[in-house]
């Protein structure tokens, strides 16, 4: 009788600290890569490939703070404290999920979820933040929230083996955190980093694009085309390199990070000129 007291008051506590932390969004905790650090002790999960979602307590936020309009059942049931995660549904539904998420109307909300990888204002380690949620989850069920499962690390093979497992199932990648550690807000955090395979191709430069803004004079991006067809890369280039672009016939290397629905690398980003 006394325990079960003992933990609907510390709950009521933690809501209350909780609560008070609500108020407009702050700039969210980023990752760093993987580079076989040291991660002893830590955890791993899936990094979904959706839209980030941070939830105040009574509003939802994109990671640049853009205020998104989810219908009323979606966030009928969500917390009055704050939840970091992703808006997903399925692998290979960026697009889709994107298109659902920044529409002004329901275009498939019942689709997704929160999937929420830490309880930002929460006291203790991260097993002790997800728990509050979990508690919440209890009185409050809703399909539109979910916890992503955190794996502890047992080797450095761990990791690969993880990372082929997901990949091989066409996720994005892996995360990796130290559950120890705080959330950190406004900061790429070395406590929380992401691995993936990069993908790269080759492809043929047959177009110049003019740049804007600080790129008025210079290169803003090329079209180019291989076997998925044609497709524009803007990103990747240094300024040297938009001084004196790859010219048009020559074959570039660009990383991607798999296929859009019609087949077109998706983040094409420059990264060499084959010689």
């Amino acid at each position: 009788m006394h325990t079960r007291f003992f933990t609907a008051i510390l709950f009521l506590f933690n809501l209350l600290c909780l609560q008070s932390a609500v108020g407009n969004p702050p700039d969210l905790m980023l990752l760093q890569h993987y580079e076989k650090q040291d991660v002893t002790g830590w955890v791993i999960s899936e990094k979904l490939d959706g839209i980030r979602g941070y939830w105040d307590g009574s509003q939802l936020y994109t990671r640049q703070n853009q205020i998104l309009t989810p219908p009323h059942y979606f966030l009928r049931d969500f917390p009055p404290f704050a939840i970091d995660g992703e808006l997903f549904s399925q692998r290979g539904q960026f697009e889709k999920i994107s298109s659902i998420v920044r529409s002004q109307k329901d275009k498939g909300w019942e689709s997704l979820a929160l999937h929420v990888f830490d309880v930002p204002t929460a006291k203790g380690n991260l097993f002790e933040r997800l728990a509050v949620l979990e508690d919440y989850l209890k009185t409050h069920p809703t399909p539109y929230i979910k916890i992503i499962k955190q794996t502890p690390i047992q080797s450095p093979q761990h990791i690969q083996q993880f990372l082929k497992e997901i990949e091989g199932l066409n996720g994005e990648g892996v995360v990796i955190r130290n559950p120890n550690a705080p959330y950190e807000f406004g900061k790429r955090s070395t406590q929380i980093l992401k691995l993936k395979t990069a993908l790269d191709e080759e492809c043929t430069v047959i177009e110049h694009h003019k740049g804007k803004g600080q790129f008025a004079n210079v290169l803003g991006s090329l079209t180019c085309e291989n076997q998925r067809g044609r497709f524009k890369i803007g990103s990747g280039f240094t300024l040297k390199q938009r001084t004196n672009p790859p010219p048009i016939g020559s074959v570039i290397t660009y990383k991607y990070r798999g296929l859009t629905n019609s087949g077109k690398p998706r983040f094409a980003t420059y990264w060499r000129e084959k010689k």
